[in-house]
């Protein structure tokens, strides 16, 4: 029978305390560098399996990380679940998911009665509707280490992972002006959510760069929905002068666009186009198929994940916001014209 390595077989062999050897499995900052890259080199080749819930229990540590976020069943949060769950398993921890359904009365009910001690910090991304912030706040002042991610709280002071809203914006906005499209309109999300100022914020920059006119009609915000895409569409189509281009908050929004242009009977990527922001799954299944901003959704959820473990472990850790870029992906349904 092989024998089984433990935490002072690696001590031994190294001259080393059990302690130092836990505290440079847990990459811990008072092990030097050269310390633990023995330890994991030694760990390795003994195929040695810390023991988690000792290690856990020696540290005070739950090994817990939670996860509070609006959905779980669309293809973006789901990508970053997945970005979370790569970081976490890769450092020990285990992931628990807390879904609010977009609901900024229960997001603040589950925060306000979540039991923080089987925790040791808080991956949050806020609800569409969210406004008032102290629930978050509370949490923070109480020493809960916390990491937002994609729909962020503009005034907390926390660190963030977001996508790269004003550049996005401004990259699909230009796209469709490559195109030739002059008459560009905006189907925003919520006003007082910060991602959604930021895109608007791309959109105006692009058409003020290229001597677009703006115009206030052109812009409609709503929710993020294709129901609100759609919607949002006739809304446009209905004016005296309506526009020739739209570009979406969202996928979901452009694909109710396309639909409604569609039942109008105007032919979508010619004479009229469109581009979105994600790219979503369905981005590809409507026909034609949709212009967008594809966003880092993995990356996202990794580097928040990452983020917050430097949090917990490092408890004067410097607040960070990380920004990451997307990538124009043309489709069909904005072509030159």
């Amino acid at each position: 029978m092989k024998k089984k390595y433990s935490a002072k077989d690696i001590a031994e062999k190294l001259g080393i305390s059990i302690s130092t050897v836990s505290r440079a499995i847990r990459d811990s900052h008072d092990v030097s560098a050269e310390t633990r890259k023995k330890v994991l080199e030694l760990a390795h080749k003994l195929k040695f399996k810390p023991n988690k819930n000792a290690s856990a229990l020696a540290s005070g540590a739950t090994m817990n990380i939670g996860v509070v976020l609006p959905f779980i069943t669309n293809y973006y949060f789901s990508t970053v679940i997945s970005g979370i769950q790569d970081e976490a398993y890769r450092q020990g921890y285990n992931i628990i998911l807390y879904v609010t359904n977009d609901d900024k009365e229960k997001e603040r009910d589950l925060l306000e009665n979540m039991d923080v001690s089987m925790l040791d910090g808080l991956l949050i991304s806020i609800s569409s509707n969210t406004i008032m912030q102290d629930h978050f706040e509370k949490l923070l002042e109480d020493g809960l280490p916390i990491v937002f991610f994609d729909k962020v709280p503009a005034e907390i002071k926390a660190s963030k992972v977001v996508q790269n809203d004003f550049e996005g914006a401004y990259s699909a906005t230009k796209h469709l002006i490559d195109c030739g499209y002059t008459k560009i309109a905006h189907i925003a999300g919520p006003r007082h959510l910060s991602f959604t100022r930021l895109r608007l914020n791309g959109y105006l920059r692009a058409l003020k760069r290229f001597r677009i006119p703006y115009r206030e009609e052109y812009i409609i915000h709503s929710g993020f929905s294709q129901e609100n895409g759609f919607d949002d569409t006739l809304k446009l189509l209905a004016l005296r002068d309506p526009p020739n281009a739209i570009f979406a908050v969202n996928d979901r929004k452009g694909v109710g666009a396309i639909l409604a242009l569609k039942k109008m009977h105007i032919s979508v990527g010619t004479s009229f186009g469109v581009i979105g922001f994600t790219n979503d799954p369905i981005s590809t299944i409507v026909e034609p198929n949709l212009s967008t901003i594809e966003e880092p959704a993995f990356e996202i959820g990794k580097q928040s994940c990452f983020l917050l473990i430097k949090h917990i472990k490092y408890k004067n850790y410097e607040i960070e916001n990380n920004i990451l870029s997307g990538k124009l992906i043309a489709r069909a349904s904005a072509k030159t014209v």
